[in-house]
């Protein structure tokens, strides 16, 4: 707890003030986590003081709350990319990471307890805190603008894809809120950038990537290996559950015994596949490879289909998804028509990512199971035209 407040101190987070007597006030609570490593074991007690956003009010204590992250399908696409190439992957994380965001509404907090200070006085925040509504964007919006200074450029597919040029080449840098990965074949332009970014906020600097959001990357001469060491993300490496996962979800609420042994089943699969892994390799060629499918009328209850994906960069698995139609087709080439549009803009968002990433892709192959779909779309194309046709 004296770390956070010496933590909140150095950052200058609020200002002991008079309350003003058309404002509201907020409390705060104090949050205890045990951070482990990737092998489970403990790395440290965390002790955290967080404002109760939830009493803020919208519109006069805070207006925008959304956060761009990074999609797990541009992390692993960057993964692939990196193996191919045989760059070296880094990993960074910032200290404090909500504090470092500026915060331009006026929002006030009663002092936590263990804080000394005179009665009549409040907290008027500074800076932003944890907890507070508009604390995830604030510290984007400050890392956006404190990369710029260097000249990086945001990826227009991926907006958490930070590139910056140099002399040498492109430094791809990706952010996931507090956690970012960085590579390129420029080691010098790595550590420069390193060096910068630590010299505007608190970093630390964890060499090499091994550990990323519940994930467990290995290094190899022949690539990357991504394994899982968190139950929660266990749909980011195993493609396989993706259909079963999300049919059990609509359960969740009304769950019945036979709903429960489908789940053992699940689990039981998951403890023989526990250490199987996604493999990057270093050895495939960067060809985009798309497969579509669809069931129909899946769902009894509504009578919606599915509609399921996946994408392979060379031999590598980048995306997938398994995902209800929104509405009832009325036809099983309808179905895979709706299943092909959705992949199709999927393949659209990658290839430009590629792009993004120094990857030039002319062409891309597109798998579907029906022919019913090529002649409807044939057909569509005689008559109209777009922008991309």
């Amino acid at each position: 707890m004296t770390e956070e407040l010496d933590a909140l101190s150095k950052n200058c987070t609020w200002d002991l003030v008079d309350l003003s007597l058309d404002k509201s006030v907020g409390g705060c609570k104090w949050v205890f986590k045990i951070k482990t490593q990737s092998d489970r074991s403990i790395e440290r007690y965390k002790a955290r003081l967080v404002a109760k956003g939830f009493t803020q009010a919208y519109g006069v204590d805070y207006k925008e709350t959304f956060i761009l992250v990074a999609r797990l399908s541009s992390i692993r696409t960057l993964l692939a990319v990196a193996a191919s190439h045989q760059w070296k992957l880094f990993q960074m994380d910032v200290k404090n990471v909500f504090l470092n965001g500026d915060l331009s509404e006026e929002v006030y907090m009663q002092p936590p307890p263990s804080l000394s200070h005179p009665p009549e006085k409040v907290c008027r925040f500074c800076r932003v805190l944890y907890g507070l509504k508009q604390a995830s964007r604030a510290w984007f919006a400050k890392f956006n603008s404190t990369v710029s200074r260097l000249s990086c450029s945001i990826s227009s597919y991926d907006f958490a894809l930070f590139l910056h040029c140099t002399a040498k080449g492109t430094i791809l840098l990706i952010l996931y809120v507090d956690d970012m990965i960085i590579t390129s074949d420029d080691l010098s332009g790595i550590h420069e950038l390193k060096d910068f970014l630590s010299q505007n906020f608190e970093i630390k600097d964890l060499g090499h990537l091994s550990y990323f959001l519940g994930l467990e990357i290995t290094s190899s001469d022949d690539g990357f290996y991504l394994t899982q060491a968190n139950l929660v993300y266990f749909i980011v490496t195993h493609l396989d559950i993706s259909y079963v996962v999300h049919q059990m979800s609509q359960f969740m609420s009304a769950s019945q015994s036979t709903h429960y042994a489908v789940v053992l089943h699940i689990l039981r699969y998951l403890k023989d596949t526990l250490f199987y892994s996604l493999h990057f390799s270093a050895q495939s060629p960067l060809t985009l490879r798309a497969y579509s499918d669809a069931d129909w009328v899946g769902d009894p209850t509504n009578h919606r289909s599915t509609t399921s994906y996946c994408f392979l960069l060379g031999s590598s698995l980048i995306s997938w998804r398994s995902k209800k139609q929104s509405v009832v087709a009325c036809s099983s080439t309808e179905v895979e028509y709706r299943a092909f549009a959705d992949t199709t803009s999927e393949l659209l968002l990658l290839r430009w990512l590629l792009q993004d990433l120094g990857v030039s892709i002319s062409s891309a192959t597109l798998s579907i199971v029906t022919v019913g779909v090529l002649f409807r779309l044939l057909v569509m194309m005689s008559s109209t035209n777009g922008p991309n046709t």
